[in-house]
């Protein structure tokens, strides 16, 4: 009688201990990412919308070096129409554009900006026609760094949403 019994009490406790030691470990929490980006306060925001109109003005007249003027010298530009590194690749990348599409009508609108150290990320959308006819508009991320008391861009990605 008394193994029986002692088989059934090893029995219990087992029944209570498994279950505390087949309990998942409880998730770390995890390290916050030190470069979360920060919203950019309302004047910077202003500041980057003036930049932006001016730069849809010298896109608008397809002054292809006055564009190019509104990157850095070491900037890169990456769209679905090409890749192009540096102020003469950017500015051949625009003669091109302005050739090929006659764009017109160019409006950017930011949707959203980022504080990335000392750099800015504008995150928005452009609408244009191309052609004399066509609607045309997709996405952009530009990244804008401080240059001479002003702003420049340092990299700049587009996504056609509509268009060539």
């Amino acid at each position: 009688m008394k193994i029986p019994l002692a088989v059934a009490l090893a029995g219990f406790a087992i029944n209570f201990a498994l279950p505390i030691f087949a309990q998942e470990k409880a998730a770390t929490p995890a390290v916050p990412n030190p470069f979360q980006p920060i919203p950019a306060g309302p004047a910077l925001v202003q500041q980057l919308e003036a930049i932006n109109n001016k730069l849809d003005e010298v896109t608008n007249k397809h002054d292809a070096t006055a564009v190019a003027a509104f990157y850095t010298a070491n900037a890169i530009l990456s769209s679905p129409l090409g890749v192009a590194s540096g102020l003469p690749d950017i500015e051949k990348f625009f003669t091109n554009v302005f050739q090929r599409f006659s764009p017109s009508d160019r409006s950017t609108k930011i949707n959203y900006v980022y504080a990335f150290g000392s750099d800015l990320c504008a995150i928005g959308g452009w609408t244009e026609t191309v052609n004399g006819s066509k609607q045309s508009g997709g996405y952009f991320i530009y990244v804008y760094t401080p240059a001479r008391g002003t702003w420049k861009i340092r990299a700049s990605v587009s996504k056609h949403a509509t268009g060539p």
